[in-house]
Order: C-alpha cells, then structure tokens, then sequence
C-alpha cells in the first residue's frame, strides 16, 4: 500500500517532453509581447511606491545597492526558469517544470502556491494602487469608507474598498476578451510606463545633488526619527541586506513569462530571452530610479506612499509630478493585468492534468482562453483586495514565491545530469540499483573514471546530491538567521556547526559538478551549472527563513487546503495516474503476468531494449 502511495505521488509527467505544437490556446506571443509582460508585470510598485520606503526607514541611499543585490538574486532564478521555458515550453510554469522533473505532489505544492502568489499579487497591487490614488486625492476616499463602513476586526482592512474590489473585476473581464487583446494593452502601457520611468531618471537627473549621498548626522535637523549614522549607508550592510531582501519581491512577476508556453510564438527561442531581456530592463530601471530619488531630496525626507509625487513637488516641479502621476497609474494597471494574466493559466494547466477540477481546463472557442479560470481567479483576488490592507497582503506573497524558485534551480541540477532515455511510471526506483562495488561506486561518485555521458547511477548521484544540498543549505542559512549575533561573538560552538555545514554544502556541489552533463542541446542553458543553481536555492532558502511565523501559520493553512483538494480530487483524477494505469494492464495482457515486481522488470526490459 505504502509503495502504491508513493508511486502515485512520484509519478511525472513523462508525454510533455515530446513537445508539439497543438494546443487550444492562440499561439500570437512574439518576443516583445513577452518581454513586454515581464516588464509590466515586475515594473510597478517597486518603482512607484519601494523605493521610497526602503530608502526612508531600512537602508538609506544605499537602497540602489539593496536593488543590485535583489537583482542578482532574481537574476539566478531568471536564468533557471529560463532554462526550463526552453526544455518545457507549455503553460503552467515552475508547476508543469516539477512535473516532469520531481513528481506530481511537489508540482501540485508548487502551483498551489503559484495560485496563492498571483492571487496576492493582483489584489495587493490593486490595493496599492487604491491607496496611492486616495493619496493624490487628500484620502477622500479612504476616510469616507471608513466612516460608512468600517470593520473592526484585526486581521482584516480598516474599511471595504470597492475600488480595488471594482479594478480587478474589470481587468479580469478583459482578459477574458483575448490574449492578443489584453496583451495590446499591455504593450501600450508598458511603453507609457517605460516613457514615465525615463522621465523621472532624466527630469530627477537635473535636480540631483550628489551630497545628498553623503550628510553628516549632524548635519541632519533635530527631532527627525530613525536617521542612522548619516551617509551613504546609515544603516550599515545589515540595512543593505535588509533592503534586499524587501526589494527581492519588487522583481517578482518575470515568471509571468514562463506562463504563456503554449501561447507565444517559438516559445524554446522567446521565452528565455523574454525573461532575460525583461530582468534587464527592470534591474536598469530601479537601479536608476533609487539613485535619483535619493539623489534629488534627503533619504530621511522620502515620503513611503508616493515618493516620486512627493519629490518633484518638494523641488517645485508640478508639472512633472502629474506627469508621474499618470504613468504611475497606468504602470500600476499593468502590474495588475500581469499578475492576473498566469493565473487561470496555472489552473487550465493542472486542471488538464487532471489533478484540479476539470472545469477550469475549458477553453472558450470564441475568445481561446480559459474563461472560467480567468473569471474564477479574478473575483477571488477582487474579494481579497476588498477585505485585506496592502500590508497583509504583501507578507503572504513571498512564500510561494520563493518555493517555486527553490525547486525550479532544484530540477535544473536534477534535469542536467540525466541520461537522454524514455523513462517509465511503472518502474520501480529501486530495480535499478548499482551492483559494483565500493571502490568502483566510489569511483563513480566522483567520476574518476572520466565518463563523458549520463548514466543511470551518475543521474541518481546529482538528483540525491541535490536534495542533499538543499536539505544542508536550509540547516546553514537557519544558524545564520538564528545564531549571526553568536557568529559575529565569536561562539566557538555556533561557528564550528556553520562551518561544517558549509564544508559540506561545498563538498556535495563538487561531487555535483563532476558528474557527466547531458548533451541535450537547448536554445538557453543556466551557465556555471552546478554553482548558479546552488546559489538561487541558498538564496531562496534563506529569504523564506526571514518570514515571521504568521506568514508560515497562514501558508500553512494555504497548504492544508490544498492537499484536501489532492488527496480527495487530484490524486484519482490524475491523467497521469490513469495512463500509467493502462501501461501496467497492458504489460499484464501482453506478458500474461500478474505479479507488480514482474511488471516491473517486464518494463524495464522493453525500456532497456
């Protein structure tokens, strides 16, 4: 029973690797279109809202840096989904990659979180932008809610906002209409968005005053809170990192691109350039907008709800305030429509796999896209950003997240090492272990004898090696985010266990790297495999440790939710589950065997052969 449950939760998705062109989705992506959505969907809040924040009250000027640092490490989970858009290009991104790759479980885990991290994404960019309008408006709007309708309880908004509530409804309509459509859209506010970010680096350039990268704490007025030491860097490299780790989630949305397999043209080809392209731009673009803004008006003097507004009408430019104004609003749309676009895609991905309610997979004839979905998945975010604040909102969408990039970096490494070879369900992952001997297995473990092509066991090496890794990495960064104060005491103990842990990690990601690489040729591959992978798991790993317990107690609840849905609709609905299921009748009828550890070798004989 116990070897059955397993099978069903380790079973992959094996039919998506030979990937052809038929789908029931429109096919009209081109590579600007999706460049275009990364960069709409990655290029709001962060640019608009973020960097004021950040730069205000965590690390001061140094909030560029903060900007790089957060780059660099969506830059490492850029290239990894990247990779896999090239070897899988079919809707359902980081989900349908852990199919093929882990198992069924773990990518229903992962897009059950992809589910919650777009869902947040369009209700906690609706509620953002509500809030930064209502700024514009003397919080009109806001005080009058409240006073009709307050709620008074904790764990919810201070009032309903209906107009967050009404934006997401009618972008979720749109994308009803059509991809080509929305996507238009999308490629009309993007530019304006881009338009608006060059007006800001070039009108903020002007007025830049490189002194203000460098006052004195003396030179700062009495009476002003949380200053810092003055400088460029009040706050030290532990506000830097800090900042990072904050401004880590203003690069969430490139993933949007993964989404759109089977709906962009030359997807092997478009796709990872589109995600590399877009991390690009957008990594340029805040880089730039965090050193003007920090440039053109004191760090301590940064207004958190629209610094860009704040800062031109602070220096006497009111002209060019509206005219961030308006591009913040359309930027802020597009953030929503990217966010809400990946979402009923995910769905009508695992939906066709059976393993979510099958209605979500109907694709409407006239529009070709998933209406249900798209409707479905629109009014559950509309009715978040009606009863939750943007903070709220915001502590949850982090953790799916940075799960899914952890296992993306985690099935390139397992993927890369593989033998080239049709692999099957119904064979056991037992039958096939090594019967050499300790000194050839160790051998083997470190190549020593020069092997240029995967095997069976050089696969397994790199796959066992790579849970490994990511078992020791969560171990390293927890006595890193638990124990730094005894670590920079100099606690014998502490740092004995870091070091040991490091040593490992070390060791485990040389025997990684010498182990035979597949030959697959692919229109993108992560460079510096395995030492890239590794860093974006370390990264992920480490940032998801930096979340507070609410944040674990609620996905925790997520979770729970969704393995209800597995467990009692997924696992038996499984299209994958009931073709293996034909396959172990077929190999009964042809061999006239009844015995499953038969089976078993009978299907490994005729893969072999």
């Amino acid at each position: 029973m116990a070897s059955k449950c397993w099978a069903a939760l380790s079973r992959r998705r094996l039919d998506k690797w030979n990937i052809t062109t038929d789908t029931a989705l429109a096919r009209v992506l081109g590579l600007f279109d999706l460049t275009s959505l990364g960069v709409g969907a990655t290029l709001g809040l962060g640019a608009y809202v973020l960097a004021g924040v950040v730069a205000r009250d965590v690390a001061g000027p140094a909030v560029c840096i903060s900007f790089l640092i957060a780059a660099f490490s969506s830059s490492l989970a850029g290239l990894c989904y990247a990779e896999f858009a090239a070897r899988v290009p079919k809707a359902g991104s980081a989900y349908v990659y852990s199919y093929v790759t882990v198992g069924e479980f773990v990518a229903f885990v992962i897009g059950w979180n992809l589910i919650l991290e777009y869902v947040i994404g369009a209700a906690s960019v609706a509620r953002g932008f509500s809030n930064y309008l209502d700024f514009l408006i003397g919080n009109a709007m806001s005080n009058a809610l409240r006073e009709v309708m307050p709620i008074n309880v904790s764990f919810l908004s201070d009032y309903p906002d209906f107009f967050a509530f009404g934006m997401v409804l009618l972008l979720a309509i749109l994308l009803s209409v059509g991809v080509k459509e929305s996507s238009l859209l999308n490629n009309i506010f993007t530019t304006i968005n881009l338009l608006t970010i060059g007006v800001v680096i070039v009108a903020g350039s002007m007025k830049a005053n490189t002194g203000n990268w460098a006052i004195s704490v003396d030179d700062i007025p009495e009476g002003t809170e949380n200053v810092g030491v003055g400088g460029f860097m009040p706050f030290g490299w532990n506000g830097v990192f800090t900042g990072a780790a904050t401004c880590f989630y203003a690069f969430v949305g490139f993933d949007t691109i993964a989404t759109t397999g089977e709906e962009a043209k030359n997807p092997q080809r478009n796709i990872p350039w589109a995600i590399v392209m877009s991390l690009t731009i957008v990594c340029l673009a805040y880089f730039a907008i965090a050193s003007v803004l920090t440039m053109m008006i004191p760090y301590y003097e940064q207004n958190i709800d629209a610094p860009f507004p704040y800062a031109f009408e602070k220096i006497g430019w009111p002209v060019v305030k509206w005219i961030v104004n308006i591009g913040a609003i359309f930027a802020l749309c597009t953030s929503m429509l990217g966010a809400l676009f990946p979402l009923p895609r995910v769905l009508y991905a695992m939906a066709n796999d059976g393993i979510m309610f099958k209605f979500f997979s109907k694709v409407h004839t006239k529009t070709q896209t998933p209406l249900i979905g798209t409707l479905i998945s629109g009014l559950l975010a509309a009715v978040m950003s009606l009863v939750f604040n943007l903070r709220q909102l915001i502590d949850m969408m982090s953790i799916g997240t940075l799960m899914a990039y952890g296992i993306v970096a985690l099935c390139v490494l397992i993927l890369r090492f593989q033998p080239e070879r049709i692999n099957s369900n119904v064979i056991s992952s037992f039958e096939n272990q090594s019967k050499e001997s300790l000194w050839s297995g160790t051998k083997q473990l470190f190549n020593l004898n020069g092997l240029k092509e995967p095997t069976q066991f050089s696969g397994r090496v790199a796959s066992w090696g790579s849970l490994f890794y990511g078992f020791f990495a969560l171990a390293f960064g927890y006595i890193i985010n638990a124990y730094i104060s005894n670590i920079q005491e100099g606690d014998p103990i502490v740092i004995t266990i870091a070091v040991v842990l490091a040593v490992i990690m070390i060791v485990i990601v040389i025997i990684i790297s010498r182990q035979p690489v597949s030959s697959l040729k692919l229109s993108f591959r992560v460079p510096l495999v395995p030492l890239v992978p590794c860093i974006s798991i370390f990264v992920n790993l480490y940032l998801m440790l930096q979340l507070d317990r609410y944040t674990w107690m609620r996905f925790a609840i997520w979770l729970a939710i969704g393995f209800t849905i597995y467990f009692t609709y997924g696992i038996m609905n499984s299209e994958q589950g009931k073709k293996d299921k034909i396959e172990r009748q077929e190999l009964v009828q042809r061999n006239g065997i009844r015995d499953r550890k038969l089976v078993e070798a009978k299907s490994k004989e005729a893969t072999n052969s």
